[in-house]
């Protein structure tokens, strides 16, 4: 198993763990590799020392691997990253998807019409709008896709 230290071109730094060097250019080339962050597909592969992940456990030292990649790669905060997939982890973990029937539902629940509950969906901005006139506390949040399901 390889591990590659990986970048988007908004500058998030994550990590790829691939069968092979093959197996991470196939999958590039065909846009399956994405940024867990943004869900961007324009990837590159950044600097790093090789790293073979063989399924043992060895009790060495923790190394700051993080620290260098944040010097060599400008300024990209990776804790402010790791918070804010926390963060939205979270949200998707205490949260039901009622998709693009966001509004409608929100209205219900406002309303004493439907069970309370934390909903996301789907909303345009005018419906996001309309929401906030009527007083309904909603936040715009973007959840990539590659969140909503298993990553691998």
């Amino acid at each position: 198993m390889k591990v590659l230290d990986l970048q988007c071109s908004h500058h998030h730094v994550f990590e790829g763990w691939f069968a092979s060097e093959d197996d991470f250019t196939s999958q590039l080339a065909r846009g399956l590799v994405a940024c867990p962050l943004c869900a961007d597909v324009s990837i590159v592969k950044k600097l790093s020392a090789p790293r073979l992940n063989l399924g043992s456990q060895r009790n060495e030292p923790e190394t700051s691997r993080q620290d260098v990649l944040a010097v060599a790669a400008g300024p990209p905060d990776l804790s402010l990253q790791a918070a804010w997939l926390a963060m939205a982890q979270r949200v998707l973990a205490n949260t039901d998807d009622v998709g693009d029937q966001f509004a409608e539902e929100a209205r219900k629940i406002h309303y004493g019409e439907a069970k309370e509950r934390g909903i996301r969906g789907k909303a345009t901005t005018e419906e996001t709008e309309s929401l906030l006139e009527e007083g309904i506390a909603v936040v715009p949040i973007a959840l990539p896709d590659a969140l909503k399901g298993r990553l691998q």
